[in-house]
């Protein structure tokens, strides 16, 4: 009876170690065939980061891949796979149950299959007891042999691509599990033979860093900077992921969960392949997901779209839909409007001789046309490559049956412009002759010449007006608006789409702003402002320059009002509100209830730094590369919008006095928010320029670190400068050097804070380029440029300079 209950205990013991002694940590000559039918039989690194063995094929469960995985994310359900064994064409190499994996006295590692009859793969180690072992970098190794020398989809930290691309003869450095994609020579993205992205102009990747940096090829290597760029403690991966997108990953160590911390391609649908099959059209569905859909009377078949019903030809039972935003690729390898295979480039006279030539060939399906002034006209022959973007100034004509009564939902937001207003003339009636005397007739008949001469010269005058106004108009090309320009809304149509201006989402120093949505579904921000003088056509031209302000960190404009005394403008609705609501604690100058507060995710470091950068990057875009100089002149964290992946966007830009990049500001009030106005706007002698700027963002950069408002932030004395924000921070960094201080302490405080070297040597990074930007004078501090390459760590930045107190007080 004891000998059984020994026996029992010990079942659990037996049972533990045989699982165990599944994990190898080197398989040699002399261990036994390894087959797929061993599930639990796997080769570990010594970290335990990393495992090899067999897994079943994404493609057919009876097949097997040997593989290496991540098995650091025990959380994920399925471990990410980041190299196989491949065949010569760059295909994984699959074998069946009854295959196995042996070392022969030679040293030769074989995959073989029916009985050791077929070799479906194999490596030779040159040496005869090289034993096949995993390191910590992932890397599988035998004798002279590295699975690092033959990436498949994927390149771990410090893996260098090999010098061809590949140790197969084609020049392919990564190719997508599904085979649709490739990464050719570690520098071009296609799908097939046609290319739609490249790593950066001519320059090939190189490798990625343990600290996750991208280097590239060359001498003195450059990079690309990603936002996860810092610790060596994580282990990161560069993969080309089946929708054909290069991407760099991140674990996060305490959720097991990889992050996206930085991608080549920004839209999706810009992806060659990305829909399948002929007509179909891409369209984005948020920021990381996309759909396909038919065209205006096409119907879904097969991986494609054809049309319902089919047109002669001849150009007398068609017509064409236009699809504002879409483009096709024309079969062409490399960019989306240069001529391919299918498509043909014209240059006619006018929109109406593209569209006439492309009717009387039988074989043109549709045309593309650009309303810009350049007449570019592009005619398919094949629908192919289809994507919509608000980015491509192309709109495409498609050709269909006249009969054809399909919704469009491809229409952009423009639309005939009336230039002359309708005038009704209207010519007196005769006099009515009647039985008078020579004299009365007379009378009668000079009258009536009057007046027919009068309105002769009025209607001669009306049709010279006329004309020179029908002139003036097709030489500044008002007929269309270009595809992408701003639209001009009515005053009934905006207040029908803010539900009669019911939603207020917020309000600033120019108007208020109402949440609204288009007929179209598509959310927008209204602003109506006030306090904005000129005639219809001052603030037209104003708004137009604005409108042609693209980037990435601005807020894109859509259109505008300009009826009779309302004057408004629209912009696209930016989801998760400013920047402030994300900063500060409720009771710390800003408004909100502290419950709504509370659900609020906590900004990382990181995720400060992007907006930082980002808000920097688009200020230096509206000071240095836009046609016209724009100062902002109101930075705040309320003017400082967040899209739902926390990519930051600057508003209420444009709204100040445009002015010539050889003239200097002069302004009859202040303008700005107290707390962030430069000294000069309280000093009058003193001109203002972009430098004003420059100070309002560093004092937004110290906020941005410590989470805390510079004008609420006070100690004992008030009036005396020991309150002052910015000498604050100077003597926490550089005086006391505790940089745990200025941090925001619901970040100190987190569970997720992590104080390594690198995170604290990029807030020190944003404390000095603050302190320079809040130099006392304008001619101290850099210029928004430089501010950004100082925050990317591209240039040396020296010890800044004290700055001198400054403030203004409430009135």
């Amino acid at each position: 009876m004891a000998a059984a209950v020994l026996l029992l205990l010990l079942l659990p013991a037996l049972a533990a170690a045989q699982a165990q002694a599944q994990q190898m940590r080197t398989f040699s000559a002399n261990d036994t065939n390894w087959s797929p039918a061993e599930s639990n039989r796997t080769l570990v690194s010594n970290n335990g980061d990393f495992a090899a063995g067999f897994r079943p094929s994404p493609s057919s469960p009876a097949k097997f891949w040997f593989a290496v995985w991540v098995s650091a994310n025990a959380n994920e359900s399925r471990p990410v796979v980041i190299w196989y064994a491949l065949n010569n064409d760059h295909s994984a190499v699959e074998g069946d149950a009854n295959s196995v994996l042996s070392i022969d006295a030679a040293g030769k590692l074989s995959w073989s299959d029916n009985g050791n009859s077929t070799t479906l793969w194999s490596r030779n180690s040159n040496s005869t007891s090289a034993p096949l072992s995993l390191n910590d970098s992932g890397s599988l190794d035998h004798g002279a042999w590295s699975s690092f020398e033959e990436p498949t989809d994927t390149l771990m930290a410090s893996q260098a691509i090999p010098s061809n691309g590949t140790t197969t003869t084609t020049s392919i450095t990564l190719q997508s599990q599904n085979g649709r994609f490739q990464l050719v020579n570690a520098l071009t993205l296609q799908h097939g033979s046609s290319a739609y992205a490249n790593i950066t102009g001519n320059t090939a990747l190189r490798n990625l860093t343990a600290d996750g940096t991208l280097q590239l090829a060359g001498g003195n290597p450059s990079q690309l900077i990603a936002s996860d760029q810092g610790s060596t403690r994580r282990l990161r991966r560069l993969t080309l992921d089946d929708d054909g997108n290069l991407r760099l990953y991140s674990l996060q160590s305490k959720k097991g969960q990889w992050r996206v911390v930085w991608q080549l391609v920004q839209e999706l649908c810009t992806i060659r392949g990305a829909c399948q099959g002929e007509a179909n059209i891409c369209v984005p569905q948020g920021a990381d997901n996309t759909t396909c859909v038919c065209p205006p009377g096409y119907r879904p078949q097969g991986l494609g779209c054809a049309p319902k019903l089919n047109y002669s030809g001849k150009g007398n039972d068609d017509k064409f839909v236009r699809m504002d935003f879409v483009s096709f690729s024309g079969g062409a390898d490399t960019g989306v409007s240069v001529p391919g295979k299918y498509m043909t480039s014209l240059t006619p006279q006018n929109l109406a001789d593209c569209q006439s030539k492309c009717r009387a060939n039988a074989s043109c399906v549709a045309f593309g046309y650009k309303l810009g002034g350049d007449r570019t006209c592009l005619h398919y022959t094949r629908l192919v490559d289809g994507y919509w973007s608000p980015a491509t100034e192309m709109s495409t004509y498609l050709r269909v049956v006249e009969s054809n009564n399909d919704p469009n939902n491809f229409t952009g937001m423009t639309t005939m412009i009336d230039t002359v207003c309708p005038v009704r003339l209207a010519l007196p009636v005769p006099p009515k002759q009647g039985r008078t005397t020579i004299r009365n007739i007379a009378i009668i008949t000079a009258l009536f010449a009057v007046e027919l001469l009068a309105g002769v010269l009025s209607f001669w005058a009306f049709l010279r007006k006329y004309s020179q106004y029908r002139e003036m108009a097709r030489t500044l090309g008002l007929e269309y608006l270009p595809a992408g320009g701003p639209r001009r809304f009515s005053y009934a149509e905006l207040k029908a789409a803010t539900k009669e201006f019911s939603d207020l989402v917020g309000r600033g120093a120019y108007g208020k702003v109402y949440r609204g949505e288009l007929p179209d579904r598509r959310a927008v921000a209204v602003k109506q402002l006030h306090g904005v003088g000129g005639g219809e056509a001052e603030f037209w031209a104003e708004v137009t320059i604005i409108a042609r302000m693209h980037h990435l960190n601005l807020v894109r404009m859509w259109g505008f009002c300009a009826d009779k005394e309302q004057r408004m403008l629209v912009y696209e609705y930016v989801p998760n509100g400013s920047l402030d609501k994300y900063l500060f604690a409720p009771g710390t100058g800003t408004q909100g209830d502290e419950e709504e507060s509370n659900k609020r995710p906590l900004l990382d470091l990181h995720t400060r730094y992007r907006i930082a950068l980002g808000v920097a990057r688009a200020i230096a875009y509206l000071h240095e590369e836009c046609l016209e100089w724009v100062l902002h002149c109101d930075i705040k964290p309320e003017n400082i919008l967040l899209e739902d992946d926390f990519c930051p966007k600057v508003s209420d830009f444009g709204l100040s006095k445009l002015t010539s990049k050889k003239e200097k500001v002069t302004m009859s009030r202040i303008r700005g928010t107290r707390g962030y106005m430069a000294p000069e706007w309280v000093i009058h002698r003193e001109p203002i320029t972009a430098k004003a700027d420059v100070y309002s963002f560093g004092m937004v950069l110290l906020e941005i670190v410590s989470g805390r408002r510079n004008y609420g932030f006070r100690q004992d004395s008030v009036g005396s400068e020991d309150w002052y924000f910015p000498k604050w921070a100077f003597e926490k960094v550089y005086v006391e050097r505790r940089i745990d201080d200025i941090i925001d302490p619901r970040i100190v405080q987190a569970e997720a804070y992590d104080d390594d070297p690198a995170s604290l040597a990029t807030v020190e990074r944003m404390v000095k380029t603050a302190m320079w930007c809040l130099q006392d004078r304008a001619d101290m501090r850099p210029s928004m440029g430089k501010v950004a390459k100082m925050l990317e760590g591209t240039v040396e930045i020296t010890e800044p300079v004290k700055p001198t107190i400054f403030c203004v007080q409430d009135d």
